[in-house]
């Protein structure tokens, strides 16, 4: 499958990891992994072949560090690192590898074997063949879960993955996974030999369907165009479904619909529903004649130019009663032209068919696109485009078939995203290098944090001492401080409680003068007021504003016989009210209601 493998230069050279999965596995801890809580004695190392194998077998998903962390038994720091790198490899592997998710899946389950590899030899556990075996599978990155033959192949070449694996399992040695590896490279090898043969078979014999496909569509597309909607005598109609249909088929496979016999043909086909639909040929009896008269000629000589047979007689006996009795003057037995759809189907953008860009295919053939997403996603190989129908030919990369799409469709397609281009793909033993270097990487800062964190610890005891003795004298300064703080606190509160008195006090004032003004502006003729005794035993002195005196600003008032006159300056009488001596009698209560609000909200601005 030589259109599945990358270039050579697009494959990353390998470089030696063994040195640096071997600190890997030695050095690296991974925060929340059940790591033993010092170095355990070699006998007492639980066996996890078992149980690696359990899971091997029944081909679980999960990760293998999720197995040992379910089951409480002793693991050994290189089981727990090798658990770990299985898994990292494999998650990445998984996600970056370009394969179908369903192949990738299953090759990922492979971390139950490299944990248990690892866990004995260390770097060895990736082998020259294992790896180039791995690498291999981008060979298969147009393969499908589509559930064809081709698919079923590689699943079963899969399954004896399973069988190979779980022997290594169960005879401790990994001698059967590379025997399978290399048995899988051999298998390639003779298949990869046939590929250009069935690619070449497959081409021509496509391009042949297509050109018929393009002549058979085309003069179905015309029959269809000239017959729609007309109703002819009978034996017209069948002359042109079944004998012209077949004469302009093979003009246009010959020659295309550019040649001369497809022309004639055409204009042969238009004469003869002219012909036989009295609707168009009864307004012209001369042309009738006319045309009558040369037709049987001219079909029979684009008849015999098309083929190396004479049109079998009789033919045309139909066609000539059909003219004689036109001629006559009778009236034609009609009926439709055109059968059923399901008896003769045509389709007219057949007659307007035009050519893909060349340049743009062939940016396009050889490439892989992908439909849909997930484990049903399904990939296809632009193997050609067949010029005469603008049809793409989809393979599955080994030279079988998957279907034929339109090109304006797939153009479509593209710009809804429903098909889009397959990425490149990642091979294994890139995957294995990068991801070895970042772990080999995150190993060696931890190291590194280690050393420090020790030297820091030897620093951070030497400086405990001297640490506490400073911390014991600095606590009593500070208590010092903060007593002496709180006592200038103290003072400052106070300072502040009479300064907020002193404004609340000066406020209420201004309120109440602003008040007693506005009641005195707002006093009328014949209202009253009420002067305090200037004993506690004499009643209130009542007396009704008599006279205003604008330009003295001066109020008279008098009592209700008109007597004990007096009068008031308004600074006096604001005065007098705001000390509470006066009170104007008909909005006293109004008054106080306001000075109490007032006196309110002073007292909630100082809390």
């Amino acid at each position: 499958m030589s259109q599945n493998r990358q270039k050579a230069r697009d494959v990353p050279v390998r470089r030696t990891v063994s040195t640096k999965i071997a600190d890997v596995l030695t050095g690296i801890r991974v925060p929340d992994l059940p790591y033993p809580p010092g170095k355990l004695d070699p006998d007492s190392v639980s066996d996890w072949r078992p149980l690696l194998l359990s899971c091997w077998a029944e081909q679980r998903d999960e990760r293998v560090t999720h197995v040992v962390r379910s089951v409480h038994l002793n693991w050994s720091a290189m089981q727990i690192n090798a658990a770990y790198v299985a898994d990292r490899i494999m998650d990445v592997f998984l996600k970056t590898s370009g394969l179908h998710p369903e192949l990738a899946r299953r090759v990922a389950r492979l971390r139950f074997f490299l944990a248990w590899r690892m866990s004995l030899e260390g770097a060895k556990a990736f082998s020259e063949t294992f790896i180039e075996w791995l690498d291999s599978l981008q060979e298969w990155r147009g393969w499908s879960d589509s559930g064809g033959r081709s698919a079923k192949v590689l699943l079963d070449q899969l399954d004896a993955l399973v069988i190979a694996v779980s022997s290594s399992f169960e005879s401790g040695r990994a001698s059967e996974v590379e025997d399978f590896c290399r048995q899988w490279k051999e298998d390639a090898d003779r298949r990869n030999g046939q590929i250009g043969k069935l690619h070449q078979r497959l081409l021509e014999t496509e391009q042949g369907a297509a050109r018929q496909r393009r002549a058979d569509q085309t003069a179905r597309a015309l029959i269809g165009r000239a017959l729609h909607g007309r109703r002819l005598p009978t034996p017209i109609s069948r002359f042109a479904l079944d004998q012209w249909r077949r004469l302009l088929k093979h003009a246009i496979w010959e020659s295309g619909v550019e040649g001369e016999t497809f022309r004639h043909g055409s204009k042969l086909l238009e004469w003869l529903v002219w012909i036989g639909d009295p609707s168009l040929s009864d307004q012209d009896r001369n042309r009738l004649y006319h045309v009558g008269e040369q037709i049987g000629d001219r079909i029979l000589d684009v008849w015999n130019r098309t083929f190396d047979h004479p049109l079998a007689a009789g033919e045309l006996s139909g066609i000539e009663s059909v003219l004689v009795s036109r001629l006559r003057g009778e009236a034609p037995e009609l009926a439709d032209a055109l059968p059923p759809p399901d008896r003769f189907s045509w389709d007219s953008s057949w007659l307007e068919f035009s050519a893909a860009s060349h340049g743009e295919v062939s940016e396009l053939e050889g490439q892989w696109f992908v439909e849909g997403e997930g484990r049903s996603e399904q990939r296809r190989y632009f193997f050609a485009l067949l010029e005469d129908t603008a049809e793409v030919l989809w393979t599955n990369g080994a030279g079988v078939k998957l279907g034929l799409q339109p090109w304006v469709e797939f153009q479509q397609a593209r710009e809804r995203g429903e098909v889009r281009p397959l990425p490149m793909l990642n091979p294994f033993g890139k995957v294995l290098n990068e991801t070895i270097t970042v772990l080999a990487e995150v190993c060696y800062k931890q190291r590194r944090q280690r050393e420090q964190a020790a030297k820091e610890a030897r620093d951070q005891a030497e400086a405990l001492r001297h640490k506490r003795d400073q911390e014991e004298a600095r606590r009593k300064q500070d208590e010092a401080t903060r007593e002496a703080e709180l006592t200038r606190e103290r003072q400052r509160e106070e300072a502040q409680r009479q300064e907020d008195e002193r404004v609340e006090l000066e406020q209420r004032a201004r309120e109440q003068q602003l008040l007693a003004k506005k009641q005195v502006s707002e006093l009328k003729l014949g209202g009253w007021i009420a002067i305090a005794p200037s004993s506690a035993e004499d009643d209130p002195l009542r007396l009704k504003l008599a006279v205003r005196i604008n330009a003295s600003r001066k109020l008279v008032f008098v009592d209700r016989l008109g007597l004990n006159r007096r009068e008031f300056q308004e600074d006096g009488l604001v005065e007098g009210i705001v000390a509470g001596q006066i009170r104007v009698l008909d909005s006293s209560a109004e008054f106080d209601d306001a000075l109490s609000r007032v006196v309110g909200r002073i007292r909630v601005g100082r809390n």
